[in-house]
């Protein structure tokens, strides 16, 4: 018979990470062990990534829904719970793999493969976040994603016209993230004027559940748009393809512990390649333990797609992060065997 257990553990940011909704120095994170009576030597390690303020898991009654999926491994999915079920799927993939760092085997365990990322540049006062900006570049990323929003407008402009006197487009790929924080008023004259600047994409340029205005985006942006937050909570793979099928975004933005985990993950890939909607995976924050199933689930699922930049250079965020057993040489990420 499965067993399991859950313990917290409290993530120390490095720095004041700043969105256009709240600023951070802790992130709350919840490790779940699974393993079977017959061995119990044998335990698979998964992480229920709740991100306070932003999934709809951030409930009262988080850990107790926790501890009920615990009680019954079995049914950890009726704990409505996107970074529950996420993290039962991690430990039992980690559980069939005999436990230790394995998850989904794939070249990339094996060595043979990397996947390229972006870096990634925090909000901050526009000094600090140019330097950010630079240091990313130095130390060799060609993709860069700036979350934005936090700062004056005209300033955010003034960092992207500085980065295009450096590096051309060609040179360097530039992503944003609004975080919801244009208005279906303001929010195509503000893309009107970052297009200046030879701008990859922009996620989710105002707030999730705004199905009319995000697809009267889409179609007049001269910035193609990503979703991220506006696909958290949609359940059947067919409201899936009706969201995708009404606002027609260029991209979608998948963090498994929030749109439902891996197999709700696999479901909106499939719906956006049906589309030809884009995609790329990117991390909710989680410790080295969460990105490292990411990571995994991608190269075993998805190969093809680990020459695209992807969102999972987030392992040095923290003072107390777990052991990675990833290795960071930008853009790259390898995995250490």
């Amino acid at each position: 018979m499965l067993r399991a257990s859950w313990e917290s553990y409290r993530l120390r940011f490095t720095f004041l990470a700043r969105t256009s909704r709240q600023a951070m120095r802790v992130k709350d994170t919840y490790f779940v062990r699974l393993w079977d009576d017959a061995r119990p030597e044998l335990v698979g390690l998964g992480e229920c990534a709740l991100f306070r303020g932003l999934s709809a898991d951030d409930v009262p009654d988080y850990e107790e829904r926790l501890s009920r999926a615990c009680a019954d491994p079995y049914s950890s999915a009726e704990s409505g719970c996107s970074s529950i079920i996420c993290g039962f799927e991690m430990a039992r993939a980690n559980l069939r793999q005999g436990g230790e760092n394995l998850y989904f085997p794939s070249a990339y365990t094996e060595g043979q493969s990397e996947i390229t990322i972006n870096g990634l540049v925090w909000m901050g006062p526009w000094r600090t976040m140019l330097s950010r900006i630079r240091e990313k570049l130095d130390a060799g990323f060609r993709c860069i994603k700036i979350k934005i929003g936090g700062i004056a407008f005209d300033d955010e402009l003034d960092l992207l016209r500085r980065i295009r006197l450096r590096f051309g487009s060609d040179d360097v790929m530039l992503r944003l993230d609004a975080n919801g924080s244009f208005t279906p008023a303001d929010a195509l004259a503000r893309l009107d004027r970052l297009a200046a600047y030879g701008i990859h994409s922009i996620e989710q340029p105002i707030r999730a559940g705004q199905p009319d205005e995000m697809a009267r985006i889409c179609a007049a942006s001269p910035i193609p748009i990503a979703l991220d937050e506006e696909l958290i909570g949609v359940p059947s793979d067919e409201e899936k393809r009706q969201l995708l099928s009404h606002v027609r975004p260029q991209y979608i933005i998948l963090k498994p512990s929030l749109c439902g985990g891996f197999a709700h993950a696999d479901a909106w890939i499939v719906a956006a390649e049906q589309m030809g909607i884009g995609w790329w995976a990117t991390s909710a924050l989680e410790s080295n333990v969460g990105l490292n199933a990411i990571a995994q689930w991608l190269t075993a699922h998805h190969p093809a797609a680990i020459d695209i930049p992807q969102g999972l250079g987030t392992g040095a965020l923290y003072s107390n992060n777990t052991p990675s057993v990833a290795e960071l040489i930008p853009p790259h990420l390898k995995f250490k065997m």
